[in-house]
């Protein structure tokens, strides 16, 4: 069997164009920005972890590389960036051309180096991970007995060093003092105003300690050596290790109950999200600022009460939908979304993380939440139920270890460094600009930019960016001699505290070549790849339909690949069926044909929560995840033939294939007509008909491999033909066969109840446009 190959390479590297166009004009011509996915700490069997710190260029503060240029005679080198002369320091004076440090090496362009400091080499122990729990009490007794027990399996799984908080919320906060034995001593705030960092400080009685304890904290440095010895005593009374407050909060858990608050009949329930999330900060910001931590919010219904509302307590007024968002018929949105963009901004500045796991039938408030969610890189998860497997396993895996582990870490800082005829015009993704300008800022800003450093709060080993570039060339590279370098480099410096937390910088540095596309688009055309474009393209339209007013993102969409084809297309002009695509875009026009027709793209029959919560995971995912969100995979399972994958498309649908949809949030399997009958007959239970027995659990096999490796968990629907769950199927496949289309439909297969146009349909449409002169 072949050996799989990893698409992101030893880089974790991605990009649209693998060569790039020398000019600005040029690369305006080429439609699809030049961008980069990277995947910052994402595991790999090959990195090299150095124990030593990186040699750095004096000029411009890149580090040693492959691709620097080695004078070993001389003991110096040449910044490929700057190309700025540095020399070797004294402990690399025994290098030469047979005894080469291993960052010089030329299969190691992506390495780790482990940074002195608490837990590397020295007597201070490494900060132990913090994880500050904010329950919802406003919600029906099941519930609360499915949330309680989550709880309890969590602190299970825990380490027992990490540092565990509770805070409950209803129509009032109530921040549970752990350290006080005794008897449950509890902290409450009202719901119904916005209470500031101070005031939360002072009630619970750390106001003088936090300047005492605590100095300023410089981005990405954790704080040890006050952090928990001279200010144990404040960290003690809130925040008690999972060891210690075990048996203290599984009492607590035992006598909590639903919030006492008696609400009227036609009334929501009063609920106070925005207040109890702003305490939580608060008391982070106190006790350990600078040190990795988590807020782990666990809400059921919207939030009715104080900052942060959504929605006002009268059941009659609905929650807000993406209608009353256009029309800004939405009262409370933009108040809210500026209550959570402050509290992202407090959240950044302390290092600390904020996820939400929403579990309702109802919207939360995810919509508004996004900023804050984003901007600390956290983990957003929604479900229907607190019992439902989608939360429940999804909940679970936070706290796993060993291979299931998501390898949650802390306190990130990004910095990227660029050939000079390159500027940076931002970054997708879970990630907050430091506002670090300088020369490599383009005047361009897509999502966060205007700087070269970002910090992410929290990322693990599944974490991507989506950097988006400008070309720029000066006018003294333009008039540059046929020597000028054919290369360009790009180096990203990502420093994190890791799960063990120990401090880490990871270094990846990567080449490209610049190519001159008015004479020759051959290179480039080679170097495109096609699922990182189409991924590329989804952030960027998701982008621009929340912050462009009136934005026609379908429109955009169908323009731009028409402009591509047009632009790289082999036809004749106004001839269509001369229309000829090189292989390097021939299934760039399917994605693009299923993003118009995606959750990202069309969201009518989507609440403004769920778009949110789709876009967030579509901006953090790597690409061959973000490949099936917007074009999901078939398999297909029969007695003539092993598992294939099948064509996305109805006539794909038979009535003795089982078929198994991965759309990514949910998983399908799907059973046609005749295999439902024989398997409601019982005939898999019956010795003879083994092989019957065998297809119908195959799926279902491959399906839970799927549902392990997938964070959130994604919902498993298993549905027969004509059924009524048949329509999670049906949304997803090419409509090749319509209630109105003149053509005769197989027996046993299936027609779409629809108007949106086929594939085939489509591409005529595309070869007409791209053709015309």
């Amino acid at each position: 069997m072949a050996e799989m190959v990893d698409p992101d390479g030893p880089d974790g590297v991605r990009m649209t164009w693998n060569s790039w166009p020398r000019s600005k004009v040029e690369a305006s011509k080429c439609v699809v920005p030049i961008a980069c996915v990277y995947s910052p700490i994402r595991t790999s069997p090959d990195l090299l972890v150095l124990p030593y710190s990186p040699l750095r260029c004096k000029s411009c503060a890149c580090i040693l590389n492959p691709h620097c240029r080695v004078d070993f005679s001389g003991k110096f080198w040449i910044c490929p960036f700057c190309l700025q002369r540095n020399s070797f320091p004294p402990h690399y004076a025994m290098i030469s051309e047979t005894n080469v440090p291993a960052e010089l090496f030329p299969q190691y362009t992506t390495i780790e180096y482990a940074l002195s400091g608490p837990g590397v080499g020295s007597d201070i122990p490494a900060p132990p991970p913090v994880f500050l729990f904010v329950l919802d009490t406003c919600v029906i007794e099941e519930e609360l007995g499915f949330v309680k027990s989550a709880l309890r399996q969590a602190l299970g799984l825990i380490p027992e060093n990490a540092l565990v908080g509770l805070i409950t919320f209803g129509t009032q906060v109530h921040v549970h003092e752990l350290g006080f034995p005794d008897l449950f001593k509890t902290y409450i705030f009202r719901g119904t105003k916005e209470i500031s960092k101070e005031q939360i400080l002072d009630q619970l009685g750390l106001a003088g300690q936090r300047a005492a304890g605590y100095q300023k904290v410089p981005a990405g440095r954790p704080v040890v050596a006050n952090g928990m010895t001279t200010a144990s005593g404040i960290v003690g009374r809130f925040l008690l290790s999972a060891a210690d407050c075990e048996y203290t909060l599984n009492s607590l858990l035992d006598e909590l109950q639903r919030d006492q608050w008696p609400v009227q009949p036609s009334n929501r329930a009063a609920r106070c999200t925005g207040v109890a999330l702003s305490a939580a900060a608060g008391l982070l910001g106190a006790c350990v600022q600078g040190t990795g931590a988590r807020i782990i919010a666990l809400v059921g219904g919207p939030c009715t009460e104080g900052p942060g509302t959504i929605v006002s307590k009268d059941l009659s007024d609905p929650v807000r939908s993406h209608k009353d968002l256009d029309k800004d018929a939405a009262p409370h949105f933009h108040k809210a979304v500026k209550f959570y963009d402050n509290l992202a901004k407090q959240l950044v500045s302390q290092g600390h993380v904020l996820d939400i796991f929403a579990s309702a039938l109802d919207q939360v408030g995810v919509a508004e939440m996004k900023v804050a969610v984003e901007r600390t890189g956290g983990l957003v998860v929604l479900a229907e139920s607190f019992g439902h497997a989608v939360f429940r396993d999804s909940f679970k895996r936070i706290f796993d270890g060993g291979e299931q582990s998501l390898g949650l870490s802390f306190n990130g800082t990004l910095d990227i460094h660029c050939s000079k005829d390159i500027k940076i015009q931002g970054i997708i993704g879970p990630c907050s600009s430091l506002e670090k300008k300088g020369p490599l800022c383009a005047d361009v800003v897509i999502g966060q930019g205007n700087t070269t450093s970002w910090k992410m709060c929290g990322l693990d080993k599944r974490t991507c960016l989506t950097v988006f570039f400008d070309v720029a060339p000066s006018e003294k590279a333009n008039s540059a001699a046929p020597g000028a370098s054919q290369q360009l480099y790009i180096q990203f410096l990502t420093t994190y505290q890791n799960p063990e937390g120990q401090m880490k910088l990871r270094v990846s540095t990567i080449t490209r070549k610049w190519v001159d596309g008015s004479t020759s688009t051959e290179e480039l055309v080679e170097g495109f790849d096609q699922e990182t474009s189409a991924v590329v393209m989804a952030r960027l339209a998701s982008l621009k339909m929340e912050v462009e007013e009136e934005f026609d993102a379908t429109r955009w969409l169908d323009r731009s690949l028409i402009r591509l084809c047009s632009r790289f297309g082999d036809y004749r002009k106004d001839d269509p069926a001369s229309f000829n695509l090189n292989p390097s875009f021939s299934i760039f026009p399917q994605f693009m044909f299923n993003l118009r027709r995606s959750q990202f793209v069309q969201v009518f029959n989507n609440s403004p929560d769920e778009t949110a919560y789709f876009r967030m995971l579509l901006n953090r995912e790597n690409i061959t995840n973000s490949v099936v969100m917007i074009q999901p995979s078939l398999i297909t399972y029969s007695f003539n033939a092993p598992p294939a994958p099948a064509l996305l498309d109805v006539a794909s649908i038979a009535a003795d294939r089982i078929l198994l949809l991965d759309a990514y949030f949910s998983i399908v399997v799907f059973h046609g007509m005749t295999i439902a009958q024989w398997r409601n007959m019982g005939y898999q239970n019956q010795p003879e008909h083994q092989a019957f027995a065998q297809l119908l659990q195959a799926p279902q096999d491959d399906a839970h491999l799927i549902i392990k490796d997938r964070f959130p968990v994604p919902r498993l629907v298993v549905c027969d033909q004509h059924g009524s769950q048949a329509r999670f199927l049906l949304a997803k496949l090419n409509p090749s066969a319509t209630y109105n289309s003149a053509q005769d439909v197989a027996p046993g297969s299936d027609v779409i109840f629809t108007d949106d146009v086929s594939l085939q349909v489509f591409f005529e449409h595309l070869q007409r446009l791209a053709v015309q002169s």
